[in-house]
Order: structure tokens, then C-alpha cells, then sequence
């Protein structure tokens, strides 16, 4: 059993200290993220990246953390959490360095993989963490909605320092500004993180299935950014394709034979795990797709600089920090799923106001009143979702759950972020090839892709009304009951079989 238990985690309030912790190490890797996104238009002008190859810059590291992140979560489970932890922020640390660094294309994009690596062992081991030491629940939902209060924060402020750092100096000090937080995180967890034992080696980590799963990513988003290039039904898109669909298939085999599977699919047999999984696929495709290309569309439609850019942004990530604190009353009174089912459809909402965002767009009147119920609706359907995902694993694969989520949210992320900006990109192109205007074509395309982001999200509605069940009933799941060893309590509730 972990160290970081619900009784004695790291004796008495210094859960709490051990909780703040955790959150910066989140909070290092949502500063990142917001302040890439807030920095791309500079980084393509400086180092002469197309449209669609700049989506690289996100997707090499979407990629790699997607792809690691399971691998990592149950390295976390076989090795001990705090050590992966540990790891993580160490390589995460060290790539930033190099991303700092960076003169070439090719260089930022190999220091980004190595960043998601990074971020991957950092992320995937802290809601395990999180829930096991936090049983009570409403305890479990304050420190959930701290954990997402201290990530929607990152996010606010990631937008302003993103465009201050880019503005004042440039967007080298982006990734620069991740050195001294990491160092200062890995001090403290040191310090404040009870060292806890894994269940060992001997029970296995599919390093292969982990490449796999990396491999089918990688070729799939590769092979969606280039239909701009070689268009949807070329023997280059068909080709790299059928590889990548491939590479999921013998992961699927191998998963479903291998004595030690890195996805055992029994985890799949609770409702919230896997519907929570799905939702979080399709909300994030969605909202990685609107900071993209939403920062593109203010600088290049509406001509804003970097810091305009981050202030743009600025009420959506506060309504984020605000609200996903917040939730936590909400969830203890109305449970995680009737908070969930308005938040998405606020979302649904944000976005297909934003798809109605003109050329000539008012800040006020057009993109605010896309920016707060957006805001709103995400900052309450995070942690809410998060608790329904967790609530049907047993304790021996809360490292595996809390890796699965992560994971959906990176490959979410990222495919989204690559079929929307692929399909905004050839909306414009085709636009301007009928002799439309740059500035009416351009925006013609980012309202495309916010209009299908809008159509993912009223999907995930649909998803988690069928699918999700209170976070109460889930406890009683029987495929967690069954998993879990006699006498060991289940992580989401204080249930003693």
C-alpha cells in the first residue's frame, strides 16, 4: 500500500502542505501549455513555421505526454508515485531549459517531445496521489477543486506572463520561466512528500504497448496536419493512415494477451471511468482547437499583440480559477454529475457564440460573451469530471485511472487541435483561392473549427447523460469491487468490503 495513505499520508495537516505540493507541479505544466498557445504567433514568425506545421509545437509535446502518460501512471503504481513524480519534474525541468534554447524548427520540436515526456511522469501520478490522501468526501472534493483552482490559475497566468515575457523580452523566456519553478518544486517535494512503496517491478510495465500507443499518435496526428499539403484522400494521407490505425490494432491485441497490459481492460467495466474518459476526449479536443486558433485569429484578423492576446483570454481563465474552486460545495451537495450536465452545455454554448465572432469583432459584444459562459462551464465540468472518473477504480489502479485521464485529455487535445486546425486551414485556403479576403477568409475557417468544437461538446453531453452515474453509485461498482483486494479500501469513498 502507498505511503500517502488516507489516515497518516504525511500525519495530520500536512496533507495539505503535501496537496500545495502536488498542484505546483500541475502548475508548472498548465503555465507552459497557456503560455505556448499565447506565444505562437511570435514563434512562427521567428522561426518561419507554416500554419500547419506550427501545430507541431503543441502536438510534439501533446504527443508525447499523451502517449507516456499511461506508461507513467503505472510506473507510478509499480515504482512509487512520489519517485515518478520526482522524475518527471526533473526531465520536465531540463527540457524547458532546451526549449528556451532553441534556434531551429527542429530543435524546439524535439525539446517539446521531451517536455511531454516530462510533463507525463509530473501528471499522471497527482490525482492518484490526491485521492489517496484525501478519503473523506468532502475533503476529497475541497482538494480536487484546489487542484483544479491551482491549474485554471496557471492557466491566467500563463496568458498574462506568456504575452508580457514575449512583449517585453521573447518567447525563449516562455519555457525559461519553467526552470526556477521546477527547481522550487522538487525542493519542497523533498521535503513535504512521504516516500511510498510500488507493488513492484515483478508485476510488469508494457514498455511495448506504451510505443504503441505513442507510435499510433504520432503517425495519426502527422498524417492529419499534412491533408492541408497532400489533401484527404492522397496515397500519403491513406498510407500514413492505415500505419497509425495499424499501430492502435496490435496495441488493442497486445493489450487484450499480455500477462501485464498496460491498459488492463477491466478498468473499462465501470460506466464513469470509461465515460468519464470520453467526455474529457471530446471536451478537450474541442477547447485545445478555441486557444489555438483563437490566438491566432486575434492576432492575425484583429491584429493584437502578445499581451492583448493573454488579456483576450484573461476572463476565460479567471471564470476557470474561480468556478473550479467553487465546485467543490456544488459537488458535495448536488453530486459531480448534476454539476457536470449544465456546466457542458454553457460550453456548448461559449463556443458557438464563438463561432459567430465577426471580422470586424467587438471585444465586449463578440468575444466576452463567448469568453464567460465558456469559462464557467469548463471551470465547473473539470473537477466534476475528474470525480466521476476516479470514483469506479480500485485503490490498486488509481494510478492507472488517474493516468487515463490525463491521457484523454492530452490525446483529446491533441487530435482535436489537428483535425480543427487542418480544417480551418483548408477552408481559408480554398476561400482565398476563390479570391475572398484574406482577414473574411481567415475568419471563415477559425469559425468553422469553433462551430465543430461546439459540436463535440453537445456530444459529450449527450455522452455523460447516458453513461455518467452519481459519483455515489459508482462506489458501488461492482467491477471495482471485484478487482479490489480483501480488506483494502476503495479509494473513492470509506467503504471496508
Amino acid at each position: 500500500m502507498p505511503a500517502l495513505s488516507r489516515t497518516s499520508p504525511a500525519g495530520g495537516d500536512s496533507r495539505w502542505l503535501a496537496l500545495l505540493v502536488l498542484c505546483a507541479g500541475m502548475l508548472m505544466i498548465v503555465l507552459d501549455a497557456t503560455i505556448v498557445n499565447v506565444a505562437l504567433p511570435s514563434i512562427r514568425n521567428d522561426l518561419g513555421f507554416a500554419q500547419s506545421s506550427l501545430a507541431w509545437v503543441v502536438n510534439a509535446y501533446l504527443i508525447a505526454f499523451g502517449g507516456v502518460l499511461l506508461l507513467a501512471g503505472r510506473l507510478g503504481d509499480l515504482l512509487g508515485r512520489r519517485q515518478v513524480f520526482l522524475a518527471g519534474i526533473a526531465l520536465f525541468t531540463a527540457a524547458s531549459l532546451l526549449c528556451g534554447l532553441s534556434i531551429g524548427q527542429e530543435m524546439l520540436v524535439a525539446a517539446r517531445f521531451i517536455q511531454g515526456v516530462g510533463g507525463a511522469l509530473t501528471s499522471a501520478v497527482i490525482l492518484s496521489m490526491v485521492v489517496t490522501m484525501f478519503g473523506e468526501p468532502r475533503e476529497r472534493a475541497l482538494a480536487i477543486g484546489i487542484y483544479s483552482f491551482v491549474a485554471a490559475a496557471g492557466a491566467s497566468i500563463g496568458l498574462l506572463a506568456g504575452g508580457f515575457l514575449t512583449q517585453a523580452l521573447n518567447w525563449h523566456w516562455i519555457f525559461l520561466v519553467n526552470v526556477p519553478i521546477g527547481v522550487a518544486t522538487a525542493f519542497f517535494a523533498l521535503r513535504l512528500l512521504e516516500s511510498d512503496r510500488g507493488i513492484g517491478l515483478g508485476k510488469g510495465a508494457d514498455v511495448v504497448g506504451a510505443l504503441l500507443v505513442t507510435a499510433a499518435l504520432l503517425l495519426g496526428v502527422y498524417t492529419i496536419i499534412r491533408t492541408t499539403d497532400f489533401g484527404w484522400g492522397s496515397a500519403h494521407t491513406l498510407g500514413f493512415g492505415a500505419v497509425a490505425i495499424g499501430s492502435l490494432v496490435a496495441f488493442v491485441a497486445r493489450e487484450s494477451r499480455t500477462a501485464n497490459p498496460l491498459i488492463p481492460f477491466r478498468v473499462f467495466g465501470s460506466r464513469n471511468v470509461s465515460g468519464a474518459n470520453v467526455v474529457l476526449v471530446l471536451i478537450f479536443g474541442a477547447m485545445f482547437g478555441m486557444f489555438f486558433l483563437g490566438s491566432l485569429f486575434f492576432q492575425r484578423v484583429l491584429g493584437y499583440d502578445p499581451l492583448a492576446i493573454g488579456l483576450a483570454f484573461l476572463p476565460f481563465s479567471v471564470s476557470i480559477a474561480i468556478l473550479s474552486f467553487a465546485s467543490a460545495p456544488l459537488i458535495t451537495r448536488f453530486g459531480a454529475r448534476a454539476v457536470l450536465l449544465p456546466s457542458l452545455a454553457l460550453m456548448a454554448l461559449g463556443l458557438l457564440l464563438f463561432a459567430r465572432v465577426p471580422v470586424e469583432a467587438d471585444y465586449v459584444t463578440d468575444v466576452l460573451r463567448a469568453n464567460l459562459p465558456l469559462g464557467v462551464g469548463f471551470g465547473l465540468a473539470f473537477p466534476s469530471l475528474m470525480a466521476l472518473g476516479m470514483a469506479g477504480a480500485s485503490e490498486r489502479d488509481s494510478g492507472l485511472a488517474s493516468g487515463l485521464l490525463m491521457t484523454a485529455q492530452q490525446v483529446g487535445g491533441a487530435l482535436g487541435l489537428s483535425i480543427l486546425a487542418s480544417l480551418s486551414a483548408s477552408q481559408a485556403n480554398g476561400l482565398l483561392a476563390a479570391s475572398v479576403a484574406e482577414p473574411e477568409a481567415l475568419t471563415r475557417g477559425y469559425q468553422l473549427s469553433f462551430a465543430i468544437g461546439a459540436g463535440l461538446v453537445l456530444v459529450a453531453l449527450v455522452v455523460a447523460a447516458t453513461v455518467l452515474r452519481p459519483a455515489e453509485d459508482a462506489e458501488e461498482d461492482p467491477v471495482a469491487e471485484r478487482d479490489r483486494p480483501l480488506g483494502e479500501v476503495a479509494v473513492p469513498g470509506a467503504r471496508v468490503p
